[in-house]
C-alpha cells in the first residue's frame, strides 16, 4: 500500500508540473508531427536534455508528407498517452527529412535517408549515440515497445499506463466471447483481473445476463479463460460461434450456444458509472483495471497517467464540463475534452 501511494503522489506532482508547463494547450505543428511539443534546434535539445538529464528523442519525419508520414502524426503522435510519455521522459526533437539547412546537417550526421517515411531514434545527449536500436518502418505496438525501451535503458521505470497501452496495441490475436452469469457487473469486475483481458461490456444476450469478453489469446488461452470463470461463477453459460472456445466450455461442463443480439447495459463499467472516473477519458484496459480496483476499494489511479490524474482532478473541481465517456474512443474523448476547457 505504501508503494502504490509513494507512486500516486509522484504523479501527482508530475502532473501538476507539466499543468504549469502547457500541456494542455495542442501545439501548432504540422499534421505529421502530432500533438507532441517538438523542439526544432539540435543543439538546444542536447543542452536541455543534459541539464534534465533525459534522452533525446528525434523523429526524423518527411513535411509536408506522404500517407504513411500523416497517418503516422494524426494517429501514433496524436494518442494522449503516447504524447506525455514522449515529453516525460525525453526531450523530444523534429527534424525534416526533406529539408535543407539544420534539418540536412542533422540528417548526415546520423546518416538518415532523405525523403523517407518516420524514423525514430532515442539518443544519449553526452555521447549522442543511440541507447536503443532505431524504429524504422514498424509502428504500432512497435512505437510503444521502443518508449518503453527507451524509458528502461535510461535507467527509469516503465510506468504501468504504458504497459496496458502496450498490452492492448500488441494484441495480435484478439478473440471475443460472451458469458452468461448470475450478475454482469460482478463479471465484470471479476474477469478484469484475468491477464489478458483486454476489455469487458455488460449487456443481455438470448435472455441473460452476459459479459462480453475481448481478450488476447497470445496471453490467456480460451480454455484458461472459462476454467478461470467457471470457478469465480461466471460462466453459467457460453455463447460463441468459435468451435475452440466451445470445445473448451463442454470441457467444463458448460453449457454452449451460438451467439445471440447483445444489448448493452445501460451503466456500463457499473462501479466506474457510479463514480467520477465516468468522465475520465481511459483506454478500454484502463477502463477494465479501474472499474476492477475501485469494486476492491483499491487505488485505481495506479492505472492511470500523471496527466489524467490532474484531469480527473479539474473535473472534480468543475474546471471541465462532465460528460460521460465510458466506452467512448480514448483519443478522441480526450481531445473533446480538452477541446471544451
Amino acid at each position: 500500500m505504501l508503494r502504490y501511494i509513494i507512486i500516486i503522489l509522484g504523479a501527482l506532482c508530475i502532473g501538476f508540473t507539466v499543468q504549469g508547463q502547457g500541456w494542455i494547450n495542442v501545439p501548432d505543428f504540422p499534421e505529421e508531427l502530432g500533438n507532441i511539443n517538438w523542439n526544432r534546434n539540435y543543439e538546444e535539445a542536447i543542452s536541455m536534455a543534459k541539464s534534465e538529464d533525459k534522452p533525446v528523442f528525434i523523429l526524423f519525419q518527411e513535411v509536408p508528407g506522404c500517407v504513411t508520414c500523416r497517418n503516422y502524426g494524426n494517429n501514433l503522435l496524436t494518442h494522449p498517452l503516447i504524447v506525455e510519455t514522449i515529453e516525460t521522459y525525453f526531450i523530444p526533437l523534429a527534424i525534416y527529412n526533406n529539408k535543407g539547412g539544420s534539418d540536412a546537417e542533422i540528417l548526415k550526421k546520423f546518416d538518415e535517408p532523405s525523403w523517407n517515411n518516420p524514423v525514430s531514434r532515442i539518443i544519449n545527449p553526452n555521447s549522442e549515440k543511440d541507447i536503443v536500436k532505431r524504429l524504422n518502418g514498424r509502428y504500432d505496438s512497435n512505437l510503444v515497445a521502443f518508449i518503453s525501451n527507451g524509458i528502461i535503458e535510461s535507467g527509469n521505470i516503465v510506468p504501468e499506463y504504458l504497459n496496458l497501452l502496450y498490452q492492448e496495441v500488441s494484441s495480435i490475436d484478439l478473440r471475443e466471447i460472451h458469458l452468461s452469469m448470475f450478475c454482469f457487473w460482478s463479471g465484470e469486475k471479476i474477469l478484469g483481473e484475468l491477464h489478458g483481458v483486454v476489455s469487458t461490456n455488460a449487456g443481455f444476450m438470448n435472455g441473460t445476463e452476459v459479459v462480453k469478453v475481448k481478450y488476447d489469446a497470445n496471453r490467456v488461452t480460451e480454455e484458461k479463460l472459462i476454467s478461470y470463470a467457471s470457478k469465480q461463477r461466471c460462466a453459467d453459460a457460453v455463447y460463441t460461434n468459435d468451435k475452440r472456445e466451445e470445445k473448451a466450455a463442454q470441457k467444463y461442463n458448460i453449457k454452449t450456444e451460438s451467439e445471440g443480439k447483445f444489448r448493452a447495459d445501460g451503466e456500463p463499467k457499473y462501479y466506474i458509472y457510479k463514480s467520477q472516473y465516468r468522465y475520465l477519458p481511459m483506454t478500454k484496459l484502463q477502463a477494465l483495471k479501474v472499474n476492477t480496483s475501485i469494486s476492491k476499494h483499491t487505488l485505481p489511479e495506479r492505472f492511470l497517467s500523471p496527466r489524467q490524474l490532474e484531469l480527473l482532478q479539474l473535473i472534480k473541481e468543475g474546471e471541465i464540463s462532465k460528460r460521460n465517456v465510458i466506452d467512448q474512443d480514448f483519443s478522441d474523448s480526450w481531445h473533446k475534452i480538452l477541446g471544451s476547457k
